[in-house]
């Protein structure tokens, strides 16, 4: 049975030197390490809603979540060890735990504006009787406030917010539909929600749709079923990415396949230019490329030399960033792929630490941070990166103080103050593949004379130190919690149907 908490990405990592020069990490910005904790249990988490949605603000406030120390008592864990979740703000040293709607519910982030508010999913206490998973809501909090924002489905999936205070999502309607695009029986529909109403937005023809990104001029970007007969490549209908604009929805079209969209770990994205990145098949819907929309106009970004790209971010000034496959002869794990920055209509490789890299996100002043691979026995094991202008790539575990307590596996987030938001495993502890472990951290550039030291809460620390993380019992307990119950409904997104044959 799946479980409650986030299932992971595959960075784990092993905390060896690499060959980076001493002298380059020491001319280079250093960061103070702050440990954000967790809401009292061993482990806490990034946002669950995919790439391109931010969790770091430009004030520095985070979104996350993670393991309370109460049991779940809807716990379908084979040794009964799970955890409630919950979402938490940490903002200027302090961490708050926001719990979820009323009752022994979990909750997870979803995504941040520039005000401080979070958009998150609970749980409400009822069973879904359409998909017999626990009943999520999508939730807003204003401050310490929680507002549930409204129940078009028994099901109501967050996805993101705008800084207007507007967000989107999807929910289940009670329809019967064997192509739902969240694995529910029946149809996803996207919502837009504002001024306390949430409405449907509608599809651009077929039974579904699923609202991904927002801007500040309340432009939704997303993706939907153009009919409702199958392709006999995919055996799904034709997927094409939108854009609604007050009221009309508007398709943007494929790079010559049956899906587009947001591809394997990719994402759709809209910035506040218009111009909307994503992923789409090419014809015969074997192979994906990364795309960039603007003005009617859909622009293949090719790939380093191998057959698939996928995009992740894309900033106020345009410039994009994700993977690319660099050749077309597989390896033991796949196409070999580094990633990639899009900038005035050239694609660059971005290089690696040592073997595959990923980009997660870019801020406004073109600094890219993502995790890449560094060693490639079983290619799992990654540390996170950071990437400027001039280059090489940087391990963000070589600009840390010394004696930090943490290995950084992964860098989701930068924001234009410089500030990275990285998953920290602690020093010690046993990687384990396909499983997300350790403290989401904060990174904050080192001002001139400051000492730089870690700087973490204790008290979270304590309690999570109490609970051992290698113990049979605890571990098994914690990695088959019922969350994958949020990851197949909440993080759907990396599972759209069709989209692309092959996958990192």
């Amino acid at each position: 049975m799946q479980s409650r908490l986030l299932t992971c990405i595959t960075a784990l990592i092993l905390f060896a030197a690499l060959a980076i020069p001493v002298q380059l990490a020491a001319q280079h910005t250093r960061f103070k390490l702050i440990d954000l904790g967790t809401p009292g249990g061993p482990n806490s988490y990034p946002t669950i809603a995919g790439p391109g949605v931010r969790f770091l603000n430009d004030a520095g406030t985070v979104a996350g979540w993670g393991d309370t120390t109460v049991p779940d008592p809807t716990c379908f864990g084979p040794d009964g060890l799970c955890l409630l979740t919950h979402t938490f703000r940490w903002k200027n040293g302090a961490r708050t735990d926001l719990g979820a709607l009323p009752g022994a519910n979990s909750s997870a982030a979803v995504a941040i504006n520039a005000a401080g508010s979070i958009l998150g999913g609970s749980e409400n206490g009822l069973t879904d009787p359409i998909s017999g998973f626990p009943e999520i809501r999508a939730v807003l909090w204003k401050g310490d406030q929680l507002i549930e924002l409204g129940a078009l489905g028994n099901t109501v999936l967050p996805q993101n917010l705008n800084n207007v205070g507007q967000a989107i999502g999807a929910f289940e309607n009670t329809t019967p539909d064997k192509f739902s695009l969240i694995g529910f029986p029946t149809q996803t529909r996207a919502f837009l929600w504002q001024k306390g109403v949430m409405q449907d937005i509608g599809t651009l023809g077929g039974p579904d749709a699923q609202a991904f990104s927002i801007n500040e001029h309340g432009q939704v970007a997303g993706a939907s079923y153009t009919n409702d007969i199958p392709n006999d490549t995919t055996g799904m209908p034709t997927l094409e990415p939108f854009l609604w604009d007050h009221g009309n929805m508007i398709p943007l079209g494929t790079l010559g396949g049956t899906v587009a969209g947001t591809g394997p770990q990719g994402s759709i994205m809209i910035n506040n230019r218009g111009q909307i990145i994503g992923t789409s098949n090419l014809k015969g819907d074997q192979f994906f490329h990364a795309f960039v929309w603007e003005n009617g106009v859909m622009t293949d970004l090719k790939t380093l030399g191998g057959p698939t790209s996928t995009a992740l971010w894309i900033n106020e000034a345009g410039e994009i960033v994700g993977e690319a496959d660099i050749s077309d002869v597989p390896d033991g794990n796949g196409f070999p792929h580094h990633a990639f920055l899009w900038r005035d209509g050239n694609m660059r490789n971005l290089g690696t630490l040592a073997f595959t890299s990923h980009a997660e996100s870019i801020n406004n002043k073109g600094q890219v941070v993502g995790r890449s691979r560094i060693e490639c026995e079983i290619c799992v094991l990654q540390h996170a990166f950071l990437w400027e202008d001039g280059g090489p790539m940087l391990d963000l575990n070589t600009l840390i103080p010394a004696g930090s307590n943490f290995q950084l596996i992964d860098a989701y987030d930068i924001n234009d103050r410089g500030e990275i938001l990285v998953q920290a495993l602690p020093l010690g502890e046993q990687p384990m593949e396909g499983v997300q472990l350790g403290h989401l951290a904060l990174l904050v550039p080192c001002e001139s004379g400051d000492s730089c030291s870690d700087s973490s809460d204790p008290s979270a620390v304590a309690v999570a130190n109490s609970i051992t993380l290698t113990g049979t019992a605890n571990r098994s307990g914690i990695i088959q919690r019922s969350a994958a119950e949020w990851r197949a409904q909440l993080a759907k997104r990396y599972h759209m149907p069709g989209a692309g044959m092959h996958q990192h």
